[in-house]
């Protein structure tokens, strides 16, 4: 099965992807661990990815691209992968669709974990961090025994700087607008399944479990 995980920051995509990749075992494939793993090989795209990074600047899409259609190549992806964090644009995933004609393959599903805009606020704005220890707490999912006080070493808690309000409501509106052409694109497509993730998360799996496992019969 070859899946996209789509989803705005704070929607649960992690949680969804650990799960589906230990029970379909297929490798969860990020932007980020390609291009680690091409520069570790030492690859031609690996070591141009490298040079564009190494000075702070944004990989070129060509380059990116040619890293995809690497690891997309190898044989761990044979019986499928789950994509996360590729495609971010509408011009990578022609590129995307384009190399898996090449590879004989296509896209099953893309599934996007749909979460409300203001319940995304709730959960990323309320992360509370001790400032001691590093112990993580939310204070709606979460919250420590008492306000402000690391329950584990007594330590202050606070809250990062990328957490708070306004901050947190531009990273949403960015890739919101990011996001939206991407999802007309694989709705034109019929590749896009909505999955409600303002669940429970086992539940959010289950309804993702039904949509995959009916590939299987």
């Amino acid at each position: 099965m070859n899946l996209v995980l789509m989803g705005l920051p704070g929607a649960g995509k992690g949680t969804q992807a650990e799960q589906i990749v230990e029970k379909y075992n297929i490798p969860h494939i990020s932007t980020g661990d390609m291009f680690r793993t091409a520069i570790k090989d030492g690859t031609e795209l690996g070591l141009e990815a490298k040079s564009f990074m190494d000075k702070g600047e944004l990989v070129p899409d060509e380059v990116t691209i040619g890293i995809v259609r690497e690891r997309l190549s190898k044989d761990d992806c044979f019986k499928g992968f789950l994509l996360d964090g590729f495609p971010r644009t509408v011009a990578q995933a022609e590129a995307l669709e384009s190399i898996l004609t090449d590879l004989d393959r296509k896209i099953n599903f893309v599934i996007n974990i749909d979460v409300d805009k203001s319940i995304l606020m709730e959960r990323l704005t309320g992360r509370r961090i001790c400032k001691s220890c590093g112990a993580t707490y939310h204070l709606v999912f979460n919250p420590p025994a008492k306000d402000e006080v690391c329950d584990r070493c007594g330590g202050e808690l606070y809250q990062r700087a990328d957490d708070n309000e306004e901050t947190v409501q531009n990273r949403l509106d960015v890739n919101l607008k990011q996001t939206k052409p991407l999802l007309d694109f694989y709705g034109e497509k019929g590749y896009l399944v909505n999955i409600n993730g303002q669940q429970d998360i086992n539940k959010v799996f289950e309804n993702i479990d039904v949509l995959l496992g009916a590939l299987q019969n």
